[in-house]
Order: C-alpha cells, then structure tokens, then sequence
C-alpha cells in the first residue's frame, strides 16, 4: 500500500512538473529562437538591458515593489498588533477594510482614485512611483491574510506584557519581540506584495504610466521574443522569491523544532 502510494505521488509529482514547466520551456524557445536566420540568439535577452525604455520600466517596477512593501509593513504591521492587543473589537473591522481591494474593479479603483490623484501629481509630480499609494491599497488583502496567520500563531498577549514588564516600550517590543516571530508571515505578505506589483497591469497602464507589464505589452505590438523574455524573466523572479520564502520557513521551522524557542 505505501509503495502504490508513492507511486501515485510521482506520477502527479511529474504531471504537475509537466503542466508548470512546459509553459516555461516554451517560452525560452521563443525567446531565444532567431526568426529571420534561424538558430539561436539570446538578443531578446540583451534587450532587457540594452532596450532603454524597457530597462527603465524593469526599474521603476522594482521601485514600486520596494516601496510598496515598506509602506505596507509599516502601515499594516503595527496597526494588526495595536488591534489585536488593544481594539480586539475592531478586528472584523480591519479585515473588511483589508479585503474589501478584493470585491473593487481596478477600473472603479482609478476612477475613483483620480481626483485623489490630482493632488498628488500636484504635490509629488507625475512620476510613476505615485502608484505606490495604490498600490498598498492593492495588497492588502494578500498581506492581511499572510500576517493575520502569522499572528495567529503566537501567544501576542503573553509576549507583549512579558516585554513590556521588562521595561520595553511599545516601538522595542514590536520590534524585537513581536517581528521575529512573525518574520515567516511578513517575509510571505512581502514575497506576495513583490509578485502582485511585478504583475499589475490594469491601473498602470489605465493612470497612463509605463510600468514593467505596460511595456511588455507594448513591445510585444513589434518585438515578440523580447515581450516573452521579460515576461519568462518576471516569472523567474517570482519562483526564486517562492524558493526563498520556503526556505527561509523551513530553516525558522527547524531550529524552533531543535531550540524549541522562536529568536
């Protein structure tokens, strides 16, 4: 029985590398075939560098990403651990606000973020870093999700009285007590964060901004190998973020599981 077991593991082990790989063998196919000569080039690769607008976009995206992910922790971080230890009745609150990103089109989102928008290209420019504020609106939800777990998993109410009897204050015991053993969780909400900005493409190209996956696009009317080389190079990226992020966890897991003690 456990051999068969095993056996039907493989096989769907198999068909599920099949169904993901194939995909991405295809796509470096493409990428590196040359249309007019034949045989192979990886000069659709040399554009994601040399191609100025599309390098510019790769970079403003990674902006965004960034500064998406240090205004979501420091929005989200403290204000779940502020409610679940002093506003615990505003919980169901929190999470509606968090999630309600989910049920809005992006559509209905730029409308009715434009007159918001207005003045913030008044005061801040027209730079598309500004979609930074939409942003962090936009992962909520995936963020709650990953930090709520997180925070879930700890004794929160026991740890902040431990370190505030010690003498911590509020911005130390978050810090140094409540970070680290969360740290799975925001590594998650911030992985996630990283993957859905990289992906964006409705409000971007909607706000008139020429992010990564508005660019894609737009190569992609005249230069086919190019658009699937960012496109194959973006989901790259995201699997070597997934990569990390489980071994991050694991490696948290299996010196709790030795120490048996969070640090």
């Amino acid at each position: 029985m456990r051999a068969s077991t095993k056996v039907v593991r493989a096989a769907l082990w198999i068909l599920f590398a099949l169904f993901f790989l194939f995909p991405l063998y295809a796509m470096a196919d493409f990428s590196t075939r040359n249309l007019v000569a034949g045989g192979r080039t990886w000069q659709a690769w040399a554009n994601l560098v040399s191609d100025e607008a599309l390098y510019q976009s790769i970079v403003v995206s990674l902006l965004l990403a960034v500064f998406t992910v240090i205004a979501m922790l420091v929005l989200l971080v403290p204000t779940m651990i502020w409610v679940r230890l002093r506003a615990p009745w505003a919980g169901g609150v929190l999470a509606f606000c968090c999630l309600l990103p989910l049920t809005i089109p992006a559509l209905v989102i730029v409308v009715g973020l434009r007159n918001v928008y207005l003045w913030v290209t008044y005061f801040l420019g027209e730079s598309a870093l500004t979609l930074t504020f939409v942003y962090v609106i936009l992962v909520l939800p995936f963020a709650y999700r990953a930090l709520d777990a997180a925070l879930s998993a700890i004794d929160l109410q026991t740890l902040s009285e431990a370190a505030r009897s010690l003498g911590a204050g509020w911005l130390t015991t978050i810090t140094r007590v409540v970070v680290p053993n969360i740290w799975s969780g925001i590594l998650s909400a911030a992985f996630i964060s990283i993957a859905v900005v990289l992906g964006e493409y409705t409000i971007a190209s909607l706000s008139g901004y020429e992010t990564l996956q508005v660019q894609i696009v737009l190569i992609g009317k005249s230069d086919g190998p190019t658009s699937v080389a960012a496109s194959l190079a973006t989901l790259l990226f995201g699997f070597v973020l997934l990569l990390i992020l489980s071994l991050v966890t694991r490696g948290r897991r299996g010196r709790v599981r030795e120490t048996g003690v969070t640090v």
